[in-house]
């Protein structure tokens, strides 16, 4: 089954596979209001909103409470220093098994997962030391 897609989430969608990292819906709209669009930030995160329950974009909440969107590629990890909120990806991933368990034996359809680890990096220890 195809998914139909409104014209403003077709442009959202290549914003936001035009990005190297994670953005804010702010920011994503700011990127698009440069290229030349004039769409609104209410149609950003209502778009956003729709692309998410799809599967296609994923989200991460940072420490500081702002979401920022993704492509769903693959499942993110991060170590996130509460102090300067530096996010450092991590590629081990204890949860892929529990994923595939809980697909199965609930016929939960899932789209990704994220496992985020906060704490102090380095810098930030040495700082409170």
């Amino acid at each position: 089954m195809a998914i139909r897609r409104t014209r403003n989430q077709e442009h959202i969608l290549e914003a936001l596979q035009n990005q190297e990292q994670a953005i804010s819906a702010q920011d994503l709209h700011g990127v698009m209001r440069q290229d030349g669009s004039r769409i609104g930030l209410a149609t950003v995160y209502r778009a956003l909103e729709a692309l998410k329950l799809d599967g296609t974009v994923q989200v991460r909440t940072l420490s500081n409470g702002e979401a920022v969107y993704s492509m769903t590629h693959e499942d993110r990890h991060h170590l996130t220093c509460l102090r300067c909120g530096e996010s450092l990806p991590i590629d081990e991933c204890p949860v892929h098994e529990l994923e595939k368990h809980l697909n199965d034996s609930h016929h939960f359809r899932i789209f990704y997962h994220t496992l985020e680890f906060f704490g102090l990096c380095d810098k930030c220890q040495m700082v409170s030391g």
